[in-house]
């Protein structure tokens, strides 16, 4: 056993003296010691519960035989730090939990890991920390959000309060039903409830086989959920000493395909790019973001939820079948594209995972050769506007797919909000939202008060929005992001000026600014940084160590 190094022999006794400390006996030093590794914070709905989560699941690990240590790692609510300063915490908030796993593991030289996440940056942060340890290791998050319900009886969640300010401001509605949407949106806990950041990970966390089945889309606060917690605590007990599953033989280069390609037909957060770019490297097996588009090119879009679709939630993609019918349909329609091969963690392979998932309701989950669309939901544009790429969540584009227009340029999200909510945006520009990225935020926030804004307006197909910056998964629209390289290092986004025109065609994969070649020299040759001062410690240090997002936004040892 690999905490043998901290609890065996004669030299251990003062090691075993303090372990006893915590409430071990004789017969404890001869079992596995498994790390809880817990998300609990109570300012954030999809983990104010998970503390109970955790009894839950220590109390299964007891039961079987092993030893739980639970701790916890630090967390940012997205929704709550959006749109002022603190956002600027969110995307670094990804290395600290990396950093914490990798630091209470290692230091305690645990034996396998059981991580408890939910959402935005933790998931990925603690796939991140636990690749670094490499010890068998299982996820089970605390489970999706149960959609609102509005006053009409339509399904109501997040992005509707975010889209209801831009309507009340246009006085589309009232300051009462402004209210009632704010006291409607977000029924209980959980991760809310549609396809965004939280989920589009939770899901990709089954995908990847590390997560049991059901992991993406049983809701929170159920018993359903319940038992897979407690499913999932009795697998560690069991895999604690198979080095077979420890997560480097589970996430590895044809399961992060297989990811990839459930996100592209489920039509994930465009965060997961920026994320699972990161994992790969950690795992050892860099994804390269051209490859996407290939991956794009070839995997129909079966599934819009919300916001995509805004009356489809998870709760509904899990009763029409789940994630195992989705990789089911997508396998039947081209044998070739995912490797069912892959191993999972109850043992096994991923065909056999999904042998006897169906499809339920072919209005949520549908047939591929009635797809949305025959291209993924995501996709990476290149050209001079980004020739490192940039992302857009296709399966949220509201009007054409191709948009010519002229930028109307602000050098912060805060200057963003200010021009659309005043009427500076018009029908035909494109916002250009830049020094938001990695480097410029720092932190690359998260912008989903300025979409909400335009479509909140009615200007949701008449306008586009491109940024270095990045948006939350319940962004729709024409909004691309992630522009690489960023205004920070002197990318042609920081170069532009209001009229230029620019030309974006999403099912050519192209982003261009109309501009000559000599034009954009001399433009460089006059450019001067113009991003903010940034005062934090931790931010000045995140930014002298932080890639741009096509690096997945990693930080350079």
């Amino acid at each position: 056993m690999k905490s043998d190094i901290v609890k065996k022999g004669y030299t251990k006794t003062p090691h075993r003296s303090l372990l006893r400390a915590t409430g071990l006996k004789d017969e404890d030093f001869a079992k596995p010691f498994i790390g809880v590794a817990n998300s609990f914070i109570e300012v954030i709905p999809g983990h104010f519960y998970l503390n109970e989560y955790a009894k839950i699941i220590k109390d299964e690990i007891r039961k079987n035989n092993c030893v739980p240590f639970e701790f916890n790692t630090i967390g940012v609510d997205d929704g709550i730090a959006m749109g002022h300063s603190g956002m600027l915490y969110s995307l670094p908030s990804r290395e600290i939990i990396a950093n914490s796993i990798e630091t209470v593991m290692s230091a305690h030289a645990l034996d396998a890991l059981i991580c408890i996440p939910n959402c935005d940056k933790i998931v990925p942060g603690m796939l991140m920390g636990a690749l670094r340890v490499n010890v068998p290791t299982i996820f089970v998050s605390g489970g999706p959000m149960r959609a609102g319900v509005g006053k009409n009886g339509e399904a109501l969640d997040l992005n509707s309060a975010f889209e209801a300010v831009g309507a009340y401001e246009t006085g589309k509605i009232d300051e009462s039903e402004l209210h009632a949407i704010e006291c409607a949106c977000c029924p209980g806990g959980g991760s809310c409830s549609g396809m965004f950041t939280a989920n589009s990970m939770n899901t990709l966390c089954e995908a990847m086989g590390i997560a049991l089945s059901g992991n993406g889309t049983i809701l929170a606060l159920s018993p359903e959920r319940e038992e897979l917690l407690r499913a999932a605590a009795r697998r560690i007990c069991q895999i604690a000493l198979d080095d077979k599953y420890k997560i480097k033989n589970i996430i590895n280069a044809r399961s992060i395909r297989n990811a990839m390609i459930v996100d592209m037909a489920m039509g994930g957060s465009s965060n997961t790019i920026l994320h699972m770019l990161a994992i790969s490297r950690e795992a050892d097996a860099p994804l390269g973001i051209a490859e996407l588009n290939d991956i794009s090119r070839a995997v129909p879009h079966i599934t819009k939820v919300a916001p995509s679709e805004p009356s489809i939630h998870m709760q509904d993609v899990h009763a029409a079948g789940g994630l195992a019918a989705i990789i089911k349909e997508i396998s039947e329609h081209d044998s070739s594209l995912l490797d069912l091969n892959a191993a999972v963690i109850e043992g096994g392979d991923m065909a056999g995972r999904i042998k006897n998932a169906k499809i339920s309701d072919e209005k949520i989950i549908r047939r591929a050769n009635n797809a949305h669309s025959q291209r993924g939901g995501l996709a990476i544009l290149f050209g001079n506007l980004a020739e490192q790429g940039c992302v857009i969540k296709a399966a949220g584009i509201i009007g054409e797919r191709k948009f010519k227009g002229k930028a109307i340029c602000f050098n912060s999200q805060d200057e963003a909000i200010a021009g659309i909510s005043t009427g500076k945006v018009q029908k035909g520009h494109v916002v250009v939202i830049r020094y938001e990225g990695p480097k410029g935020g720092p932190g690359m926030q998260e912008m989903l008060s300025p979409t909400s804004l335009i479509v909140g307006r009615g200007l949701g197909a008449d306008v586009a929005l491109i940024t270095d910056g990045r948006f939350s998964g319940a962004t729709r629209g024409l909004s691309i992001g992630h522009v690489s390289p960023e205004a920070a290092e002197g990318g042609l986004i920081g170069l532009l000026k209001d009229g230029d025109e620019i030309e974006i065609d999403v099912d050519s994969f192209s982003i261009n600014a109309l501009l000559s070649a000599d034009e954009i020299a001399k433009r460089k040759s006059e450019w001067k940084y113009a991003g903010k001062e940034v005062t934090s410690k931790w931010l000045r240090q995140y930014q002298k160590l932080v890639t741009n997002a096509s690096n997945g936004a990693i930080l350079e040892a």
